[in-house]
Order: structure tokens, then C-alpha cells, then sequence
């Protein structure tokens, strides 16, 4: 056995498939889980560090515990006592000028300890916000600017689509001192973090959604419209610094940048965060600065992704005046849906987190985890900067010149969204970016290459597969990443010559690769990609003819919330004929995809590998495993298809093949004789 093993490694390595140099996520940035008692619930909504270096952290239902050695030094466990309770739906936390600062649902909340006993005595109302009841208010904040003002957002309701149903919600409100509330800027769906970076400027982090194609971060000034339409219903209101109404908006399904260029006011997203690729669900924003200790990324941020359970890094610079950047897969492998991420005094990072009616790829319901750096150097995209006709790329090592003088070694890409009322959007205006020229600073920590055209307002896709290390021949950590071209600088241009002309010839730009071949596990099997279904004969949305007494079975399958189906077991006899309508009552984007036995879950993970392309095909892979699906539905929306019992007995799974879903929303059908 362990020579049959060795002699695969041996033909991997010949094919080029596995370099026994590769770096792993877990080999330099370990995590360490931080126990918590079993009786405690902690879905973690906010986390605050105290002056003695105790841990407070919100939960989501509506308590604060602090956490005494939540780093486990000398192997002591962490100590937990509850500070303050019987609150409403905790999504922020912060420790400011002596006090502990909360959001609840309907109120920003000062937290007191008057007798000094440990435990807060004083709940005090500093500033309270109507409410309608729908689920979908939820709260965030505050944050203290760096003008001293708190920093709060609030979510749109939901009914079946994103509306303000009080005032206020949609909006980003700042609170003087003195708790003076002024409306700052509005556009915004579900605004679940926001932090400042370096330049104490403040970025915010959006969901997919509606009027919202994919996840993003964006520099928030005052007076900026965000791009949801439904908080402008108050901004008639008196103090309101924005001038836009509903009916200036056009929904015409143009990328957002097009439409900005004629609505003033309209913001675009600084980065955006390709939807399924970089994550589902952007959350917490952190910005990597002096207090922490996570590798050679200083001033960039950190964002972290609650359906993905995992953490990205965003590099940003200014150019005209406007924040844009890349994008970068940094670290996955959390234990449940990311919410928050804190420093610790040590440098690590204290990552907070929930699933519970979010769902994540991290299985537990909630969790405390440590994020640290192992010293190690990774090899990897420090930066990438846009130049007149291209982008520069700086890394952490110096790169082989062989492989970086290779065209071979790159594919680039560009595309956009659609900007519109409709939940999400798939990728639009795709096309290839062609090399020619690369140029190679003297210490090979620079790559320059120089485009045929660069797209502004753009999404540019950079994979760097083909790429290694100066001496040892060692990959990428990571290989991919997104640059968000809102402007294009001046400057000199690279002039093409005999010698920065690229070696071999570019791959055909493969955007829907999607996810890279390290990040499937280091065991980089081929580049083959995953493509989506085309078979017509797996969505049946007419009668068959030869169904001449009609269905044997009638089927109306439709969504709890948490992600559920609200029917998980059905019993049908082999050869049934079935008609089965899924009507999506959620806020999210599902569809049913019936499986071959044990597939549910391989199905589940080819989409995760189907890339930029999965929206277009609804999120089903070409694959014998699928049996039968239906569309990708939006919230509200339904769909009917028929198709036939197979005659083998046996459990075939269906599950929402939207990324992500099928881990926790799925079902089964048990087949019989």
C-alpha cells in the first residue's frame, strides 16, 4: 500500500499535478478552537476586547458574556461568566471611552457595571429606531469613527424584496457625543460590517441581494447613494444629505458603473467579491494594523464570508481619488458562518461566529475560533496595482523568472453584473484580456504586465497558476484573485519589445474555472473545469406525451427558514410519474436538484468548482449525478417539472445546489418496489 502510494506521488510529480514544495492555509495559519461550555449558546453577533484583555462577545440572543484567557495561555481553559442578558438580537459590540456599546434591533445600548460586581446593572438607551416587526431589520454597530462618532446600519425589511418599512432602515446613521443622530448615507441592503482602514475611511460590507449582483466592500462617504432604492423613501427627511428619490434610479439591468456616470450621487463598490467564488455572504471587516500579527499584509483588510466560512483579503489603493482593488482567497476552514473578527493583544485573530438560520459550509452552529500566524513567509500576491495598460503584481518572495516570463503561466479575464431590481445577477460582458508584455523588476518581487485593453468598471479576473517561487519551485499559496477597476491611472506606458515579450503563448481565459486547484486541497488533479447542465431531458417543464392518464404523483415542495425544504423524506414507488412544483417562499436564491444515491453531497461540491459561469446554469453541474431540477428561483418565484421515478430502489438525496445550501438544505426521496 505504501508503495502504491508512493509510486502515484511519483507520476503526480511527472505530470506536474502535486509539488511537494506547496504551502497549506493550515501550515501557516493555523486555527485554534477556543472551547465554550456546552450550556452556553455563543452565535456570536458582536465581539469587543476590554481594557484587561477580557473578551466581551454579543450573541445573537441578546446576551453578553465575557471571556477571561480566551488565548488559553499556560494551557488554562477560558473562563466565561454572563455580564448582561434579556436583550433583542445582539449584531454589535463595542468597548468605547470606558463603556460597552451594543445594537439591539431597536435601540443603541450603553452597558454599566455600577456596583462593580461583574455583572451590568445599567441598560441605558442612547438612541432607539422604529420598527414594523419584519424579521429582516437587523442591526449593526456601532463603530466610532474617527471624527469620534458611533457608526450604526440598518437593514431593509424583507418582502420579497427589500423595502423600508421604517424610517431609517437602509440607512447609515452617526451619532455625535452628545448622541445627536445625523442620516449619513443610504443605498444599503443588509450592511453587516463596516470598519475604518488606515486612513480612518470608512468601508462597508454588502450581500447579494436585491439591486445587489454579487457581495462587495465600498468606501462610504456622506451624502453617497449605495444603490437599493428603498431608503430613499426618507430622504425628503430633514438633515438628510441625500438629493436622489426612488424615481431617478432606472432599473434597466446596465452594470452598475454605466448607470453611475449618469445618476450623481450613485456609488459603486470599491472591490467587489465575485458571488460564489470569494463567498456568499460578505460579513466582518477588519483592518489589518499594528495590533495584529498575520503575515506581511499590513494596511489591507480582512473580510470575512458567513455562508463560506472563510476569510479574504482585500488590498485597496486610491487612484483619482476613487478606493479600488483586489481581492484574495486567505483562509477557509472555519467551524461555522463568519460574523466578526477582532485582534487579540497577542496578534491573533479572535474570530466570532453563528449559522443558525443563515446556514455556512463550517457545520456548527456557532463557534470561537483563533486565527495565527506561523512565521512562516507565504509565497503569494501581495499587491496588485493598476497601471496605464495593465496591473503590477508584488509578491512576498521573489518569483521564477522562467515561469513569470511565460504567458502560459497567466489567465485574465474581465466582467460586471447586472445592476437591477432582481435578486443577484449572473456574470455579464465576459471576455478574454490578452498579454504583451511582462516586465520583471530587478529583484523579481515585481511582475508588470502590460494588456492588449483594460475594462474601467470592471471586474478583472488575474490567475496565476502557472507561477512559482525563485529557487525552490514553489506555488502560490493562492493563485487567483479579482482587481475592481473603477479608474484607470495615467502614466507612462510600457513600450512592447524583443525583450519584455512573453514566452509561450496565454491558456484560453477560463473564468468559470472558479475555484483554484490549491484551494481544492493541494491535490491539483487537472484544470479541467465543471460546466453546467444543458440536458433538456433533466428539466421537464411540460407533460410528457406519453403520460396519458397524466401524474401518478403530485408533489408542492416548498422552504422553511434556516434554509430548509418544508418537506425532507418522501416514499415512491419505483417508475412513479411525478409533477412537482418548488415554490421559493425565502429571501434567498434556491432550486431542487434530485441526485443519484450518496450524490447530494458531490453534487453540492462540483458547484463550488463551477466558477463565474454556476448563475447561468442555475447552479447544476453536467453531471450523471443529477437526475432532475429545476430553475434557479428567485424569492417569491416557482417552478413545475416533471420527470420519472427511477426503477432502482434505494435514498436519492435532493438538495438547493445553490452555493453552499446543500449542506444544510436538503432532502431525501426513499424509493421502493
Amino acid at each position: 500500500m505504501k508503495n502504491s502510494k508512493y509510486l502515484l506521488s511519483l507520476l503526480l510529480l511527472g505530470a506536474g499535478i502535486v509539488n511537494s514544495n506547496a504551502q497549506t492555509e493550515s501550515q501557516i495559519f493555523p486555527i485554534v478552537t477556543v472551547p465554550i461550555p456546552k450550556e452556553i449558546a455563543l452565535e456570536v453577533g458582536g465581539m469587543t476586547f476590554l481594557p484587561n484583555d477580557e473578551l466581551a462577545v454579543a450573541t445573537r440572543r441578546g446576551e453578553v458574556w465575557i471571556i477571561t484567557n480566551p488565548y488559553m495561555k499556560d494551557g488554562e481553559q477560558p473562563k466565561y461568566r454572563l455580564f448582561a442578558h434579556g436583550m433583542h438580537e445582539i449584531l454589535g459590540l463595542n468597548y468605547i471611552k470606558g463603556d460597552i456599546y451594543l445594537t439591539q434591533r431597536a435601540e443603541l445600548t450603553r452597558l454599566r457595571d455600577l456596583d462593580g460586581d461583574g455583572e451590568a446593572d445599567e441598560y441605558r438607551t442612547m438612541y432607539s429606531w422604529p420598527l414594523s416587526g419584519n424579521y429582516h431589520e437587523y442591526a449593526y454597530g456601532p463603530m466610532l469613527d474617527k471624527d469620534g462618532n458611533m457608526v450604526v446600519t440598518l437593514n431593509l425589511g424583507w418582502i420579497g424584496f427589500g423595502e423600508s418599512m421604517s424610517k431609517w432602515h437602509g440607512w447609515m446613521l452617526k451619532f455625535t457625543p452628545d448622541f445627536t443622530m445625523k442620516p449619513f448615507a443610504t443605498g444599503f441592503r443588509s450592511p453587516a460590517a463596516f470598519a475604518l482602514n488606515n486612513n480612518g475611511d470608512v468601508f462597508y460590507a454588502e450581500n447579494q441581494g436585491d439591486w445587489v449582483g454579487s457581495g462587495s466592500i465600498t468606501h462610504v462617504e456622506e451624502g453617497d447613494f449605495l444603490g437599493n432604492p428603498a431608503g430613499l423613501i426618507w430622504a425628503d427627511q430633514p438633515g438628510s444629505p441625500v438629493k436622489l428619490r426612488k424615481k431617478d434610479i432606472p432599473d434597466t439591468g446596465e452594470p452598475k458603473y454605466d448607470v453611475a456616470k449618469r445618476v450623481p450621487g450613485l456609488k459603486t463598490p470599491s472591490v467587489w467579491i465575485p458571488h460564489s467564488i470569494m463567498g456568499n455572504s460578505t460579513s466582518g471587516i477588519l483592518n489589518y494594523s499594528d495590533n495584529g500579527n498575520m503575515g506581511p499584509f499590513k494596511g489591507q483588510l480582512f473580510v470575512g464570508d458567513q455562508a463560506q466560512s472563510k476569510i479574504s483579503r482585500v488590498f485597496l489603493e486610491k487612484v483619482k481619488g476613487v478606493y479600488q482593488g483586489m481581492v484574495f482567497p486567505f483562509r477557509e476552514g472555519f467551524s461555522s458562518g463568519i460574523l466578526r473578527m477582532n485582534w487579540g493583544s497577542d496578534g491573533s485573530m479572535l474570530v466570532g461566529m453563528t449559522s443558525r438560520g443563515w446556514s455556512s459550509t463550517g457545520k456548527e452552529e456557532y463557534g470561537l475560533q483563533r486565527l495565527t500566524w506561523s512565521g512562516i513567509m507565504p509565497f503569494e500576491v501581495q499587491t496588485v496595482k493598476a497601471q496605464p495598460d495593465g496591473f503590477e503584481l508584488e509578491f512576498t518572495m521573489p518569483v521564477d523568472e522562467k515561469t513569470a516570463r511565460n504567458a502560459g503561466s497567466y489567465k485574465l479575464s474581465t466582467f460586471t453584473y447586472k445592476y437591477h431590481h432582481i435578486y443577484g445577477s449572473p456574470v455579464i460582458n465576459q471576455s478574454p484580456r490578452n498579454i504583451k508584455a511582462i516586465v520583471i523588476s530587478p529583484d523579481h518581487k515585481r511582475v508588470r504586465l502590460v494588456l492588449d485593453s483594460l475594462k474601467e468598471g470592471y471586474i478583472h479576473e488575474i490567475r496565476t497558476e502557472g507561477l512559482r517561487s525563485k529557487g525552490d519551485n514553489t506555488p502560490l499559496l493562492h493563485n487567483y484573485g479579482y482587481y475592481t477597476l473603477n479608474k484607470i491611472p495615467d502614466g507612462e506606458k510600457v513600450v512592447a519589445t524583443a525583450e519584455n515579450k512573453p514566452t509561450g503563448s496565454m491558456q484560453t481565459s477560463n473564468a468559470a474555472q472558479g475555484m483554484d486547484h490549491h484551494h481544492m486541497g493541494n491535490m491539483t488533479a487537472t484544470n479541467s473545469k465543471i460546466t453546467g447542465s444543458t440536458a433538456a431531458g433533466k428539466h421537464i417543464t411540460k407533460q410528457p406525451i406519453s403520460w396519458k392518464n397524466g401524474p401518478d404523483k403530485t408533489i408542492l415542495l416548498g422552504t422553511k427558514p434556516g434554509l430548509k425544504f418544508d418537506i425532507t423524506n418522501l416514499t415512491l414507488k419505483a417508475g412513479t410519474k411525478v409533477k412537482l412544483t418548488f415554490a421559493n417562499t425565502d429571501d434567498m436564491l434556491h432550486n431542487f436538484v434530485l441526485t443519484t444515491p450518496g450524490a447530494g453531497n458531490v453534487v453540492g461540491e462540483m458547484v463550488m468548482k463551477m466558477g463565474l459561469d454556476g448563475e447561468k446554469y442555475d447552479f447544476v453541474p453536467n453531471s450523471a449525478k443529477v437526475l432532475a431540477h429545476t430553475t434557479l428561483l428567485q424569492p417569491g418565484k416557482s417552478d413545475t417539472i416533471y420527470f420519472t421515478v427511477p426503477k432502482t430502489p434505494g435514498i436519492y438525496p435532493f438538495i438547493c445546489s445553490y452555493p453552499g445550501h446543500y449542506t444544510v438544505m436538503k432532502g431525501q426521496i426513499k424509493v421502493i418496489k
